[in-house]
């Protein structure tokens, strides 16, 4: 049997949970929203640590308003968070060259 054949099944699960949204009712009105996840983001390292041991403390808010919540805490731990870290090699005794 051909891979292609064998992986159209998993294809079809995969464009099939692509169709699924979160209900309307399920999400409250004051549930957390973009600023939320930025800050969920950023205390991320902190919370994590902490939900090992009391359990009142969670890494991610639950209900939240959705996409814009996500891309918040994208933002919070990407770009403000523990992913800012900028790593940078200096090497001061040669000079490397990448060829293509």
């Amino acid at each position: 049997m051909p891979v292609s054949l064998r992986l159209l099944p998993l294809g079809a699960l995969i464009a099939l949970a692509a169709c699924a949204q979160q209900a309307k009712s399920g999400i409250a009105s004051d549930a957390p929203g973009f600023l939320w996840g930025v800050w969920h983001g950023f205390i991320f390292p902190v919370a994590w640590v902490l939900s090992l041991f009391l359990d009142n403390v969670a890494v991610y808010a639950v209900p939240n308003n959705g996409g814009w919540y996500d891309f918040g805490y994208f933002v919070g731990i990407v770009f403000i968070g523990v992913g800012a870290r900028s790593t940078r090699i200096v090497y001061r005794d040669r000079v490397v060259r990448i060829r293509r």
